[in-house]
């Protein structure tokens, strides 16, 4: 029973406009993942790579729900890795950061889908792929790369960073590494994905929320014009703007006549505050 359940949940979410939009936003993520990032060599090393490819899984974990967003992590980075050139190491760290980033976000606000649950989401994404990906490099990226790239010598790696860090040396490497230029690089990019998502993600509500409304039938029972009347008011007055119903007033009405079910989706969703 719980299984048939679940199953009937599955198939009511994963419609042609949810996959639709995956496959948009999936795309749109590797193109910025591939092709659109940049270096600052003035302030970090050459080999840290800004670019903002984790904004469409963003915008599908905040629209979609959190399990969209994953998605367009996993389908962004399985793409890149038959273009890796760090042996998938790069790939596989951006996958799990940018996982913990974005099902961070994306959870929280769908959990307070107000400008404070975006906020507050944001801002925790960031700081724990950040931590995370401090501890990544520590452990896994410069030791693995100084075998890979260098041959086990450190010292190359040294003077490759020497120009950026005057006194960078063998001993102190990693404070200088880990915290002038892995901590303040993802705070700045991560920063800047979030920012454009809290200012973006509104204007964007529409097209992401979009579904494919089927056909009904002449012989199908539809709502009564009455419920048909006050859906279409709801709706205009939220995206007006109006104020001279409030929300728990607006989901009581919605609710004696669309039912709850409809609530849910037709009226709750469309006040969204971000």
């Amino acid at each position: 029973m719980k299984l048939n359940q679940l199953g009937k949940k599955i198939k009511e979410k994963v419609t042609t406009a949810y996959i639709a939009k995956i496959a948009v936003l999936s795309a749109i993520s590797f193109v910025l993942y591939m092709y659109a990032k940049f270096n600052i060599p003035i302030a970090f090393p050459t080999f840290l790579d800004m670019q903002f490819s984790e904004l469409p899984a963003l915008l599908a974990g905040f629209s979609l729900g959190p399990v969209a967003g994953a998605l367009v992590i996993v389908i962004k980075c399985l793409i890149k890795f038959p273009f890796s050139s760090t042996a998938f190491v790069g790939e596989t760290m951006d996958l799990i950061l940018g996982l913990v980033y974005v099902l961070s976000a994306s959870i929280i606000y769908n959990k307070n889908r107000t400008k404070k649950g975006a906020i507050i989401g944001l801002i925790v994404g960031t700081l724990c792929a950040t931590l995370l990906s401090m501890l990544f490099n520590r452990i896994i990226a410069v030791p693995f790369y100084v075998k890979f790239f260098f041959g086990d010598n450190f010292d190359a790696l040294v003077g490759m960073l020497s120009g950026l860090y005057p006194n960078l040396t063998k001993d102190n490497f990693y404070n200088f590494y880990i915290f002038v230029g892995v901590l303040p690089f993802n705070l700045l990019r991560l920063g800047l994905v979030s920012l454009i998502t809290f200012f973006v993600y509104k204007r964007l509500s529409k097209i992401l929320h979009w579904e494919i409304k089927p056909k009904k039938s002449e012989n199908q029972d539809i709502k009564s014009e009455s419920e048909f009347k006050f859906h279409s008011k709801c709706s205009d007055k939220i995206q007006s703007g109006q104020k001279d119903m409030h929300n728990d007033e607006r989901e009581i009405e919605c609710k004696n006549l669309l039912g709850p079910d409809d609530v849910k989706t037709d009226c709750k969703n469309e006040r969204e505050e971000l």
